[in-house]
């Protein structure tokens, strides 16, 4: 939690977070202005736009990326430099191996089941969403963060209740069987 939180681990979060950002954008940004354009697209999370239980450093530096991002896309605009981020969700990567070590099968299922399309991602599926972003298909997109988290951003966090409404409410559906 916050107040648990040392100084020292929020400034570590945001300079290896938040810093490292702006320290990206400032040192290309001259060169992509020299050379008439060029695409940035920055790593947030979706951690960035939604709250996560003792994750106060890294939400707020996330959403500095998310803020920084559309700063940058505004302020270079002119000089046809598109910025742009994405905002992945659970993804297999080396980080989610770690923090699941203990049960790795057990942790996967859990993190899957969290995402409405039942699995995590793929790192190759963030690289796609970074390729369309940097291809001349996202030529009218510029400060915008790309969601790529299998729906868990969409999810309230409330379990199905629909059981639980009365029918009358429920809309009336017909199902192909």
């Amino acid at each position: 939690n916050l107040e648990s939180l040392s100084i020292e681990d929020w400034n570590r979060t945001l300079a290896v977070t938040l810093t490292s950002t702006f320290l990206g954008i400032k040192y290309t940004v001259p060169i992509f202005r020299r050379q008439g354009g060029g695409v940035i697209v920055n790593t947030a999370s979706i951690s960035g736009i939604r709250a996560d239980y003792g994750m106060g450093a890294y939400n707020a530096a996330k959403a500095g990326v998310i803020n920084l991002t559309r700063n940058a896309a505004l302020e270079n605009a002119p000089h046809h430099i598109r910025v742009n981020c994405v905002c992945p969700g659970g993804i297999n990567t080396r980080v989610s191996q770690i923090l699941g070590r203990d049960d790795e099968e057990g942790f996967r299922q859990t993190m899957g089941d969290a995402h409405p399309l039942g699995r995590m991602g793929e790192p190759e599926e963030i690289a796609h969403a970074i390729l369309f972003l940097a291809s001349d298909a996202a030529s009218f997109i510029t400060g915008a963060s790309l969601v790529v988290d299998g729906g868990i951003i969409s999810h309230t966090g409330l379990p199905d209740l629909t059981a639980f409404t009365p029918p009358r409410l429920l809309p009336k559906c017909r199902h192909a069987d």
